[in-house]
């Protein structure tokens, strides 16, 4: 199977400028596999020592986030696209507007 992966701009030093990837696999950790084959580094950036996906990196298959579905065994079909999103934190908490809305 083949598929668009997008690429997050902090990893496109990695896909050569490019936004998004054909990969084949028949399923998400197959691409990211194949991915990793052709774009060394890549793959250390997306899965962590046990070859899961980084807390700090969403990936999603036509819109759905993989965790709610199999994880990296989720399949992937032909023409699927697969977007690789990192995690954004950030700002500040503000007790004041933590209380609206509550009587």
């Amino acid at each position: 199977m083949s598929a668009q992966v997008r690429i997050p701009t902090p990893l496109r030093r990695f896909t050569g400028g490019a936004e998004a990837v054909s990969a084949d696999g028949a399923t998400v950790g197959a691409l990211v596999d194949s991915i990793e084959s052709n774009h060394p580094g890549i793959k250390e950036r997306l899965c962590d020592e046990a070859g899961e996906v980084r807390r700090f990196v969403n990936i999603f298959v036509n819109g759905e986030d993989i965790r709610f579905i199999n994880n990296l065994d989720t399949p992937v079909n032909e023409g699927d696209e697969v977007s690789i999103v990192p995690a954004i934190a950030g700002g500040s908490f503000c007790p004041r507007l933590a209380t609206l809305g509550t009587p």
